[in-house]
């Protein structure tokens, strides 16, 4: 038996972190994600409204929920305890149209993220992609993997992030970014240029998020026209946002 000393209720989804932390570095950002008519639909609606997300909510019989287990070091146990339903055929046609139209999408791993990339109007639009702890071989990452642009990715399951991220780019993206906790992150691009950066350092309250504002951190100054080492460093410190907040971003506690 196992005694947790804190606890709290928040929005938890890697969706909501990446947009939030878009919203907050003022990147026009829309979130197309499934929400229940449930209580915890409405607290994401609202939370994400309040901090100036717009919401592209798809019909779902439930809202995603999960129970994150946090050890001191940063590692984490997810249980699920509900999961969305498979999006209607034309809210899914809806948001295929609302991808190819814009300038740059992040596909995440789900079921709704799966069905978009098997549209052909979907690929047209730049795809960015976190494939999280992706160990170098899962199946279930190939497609994802293959259609992206850019990917990013998690050090925790290699021993060598450098050859794992160039086993992802001879799949097709053109830049791989890879985080490694405290010790910073790296990137590679596809012609074989590499990128490092040190962590910034930051007083941990919650790792939970960390990873989405450093995509989002990345992501905004990118398409502001910022070179690779110039948008590390606004990766590395829209991180510390997030990882000194009991949320994805501490805009959801005020």
């Amino acid at each position: 038996m196992q005694f947790a000393r804190r606890s709290w209720h928040t929005v938890g989804g890697t969706s909501a972190g990446k947009a939030l932390h878009l919203a907050d570095i003022g990147i026009d950002v829309r979130l197309c994600t499934p929400l229940g008519a449930d209580d915890a639909g409405d607290l994401v609606r609202g939370a994400l409204a309040q901090a100036g997300v717009t919401i592209e909510a798809i019909a779902s019989d439930r809202t995603e929920r999960h129970v994150n287990l946090m050890a001191d070091g940063g590692g984490r146990v997810s249980l699920y305890i509900s999961v969305p339903s498979p999006p209607p055929q034309d809210e899914l046609d809806a948001v295929a149209a609302r991808v190819a139209a814009a300038d740059l999408a992040v596909i995440d791993l789900s079921e709704l993220g799966l069905a978009l990339l098997e549209r052909d109007e979907v690929r047209q639009t730049p795809l960015w992609v976190d494939l999280h702890d992706y160990d170098g071989s899962s199946a279930f990452h190939e497609p994802f993997l293959r259609a992206a642009d850019t990917v990013f990715m998690n050090g925790d399951r290699t021993d060598d992030p450098w050859e794992l991220m160039s086993a992802c780019l001879a799949r097709g993206p053109r830049l791989a970014v890879c985080t490694l906790g405290a010790e910073g992150a790296i990137a590679l691009e596809a012609d074989g240029t590499q990128h490092e950066i040190v962590a910034v350092p930051a007083h941990v309250v919650d790792t939970n998020g960390a990873g989405d504002a450093f995509m989002a951190g990345f992501l905004g100054p990118i398409l502001q026209g910022a070179s690779i080492p110039d948008a590390l460093k606004g990766a590395a410190a829209q991180a510390r946002i997030a990882i000194e907040s009991e949320h994805l971003h501490p805009v959801l506690g005020r």
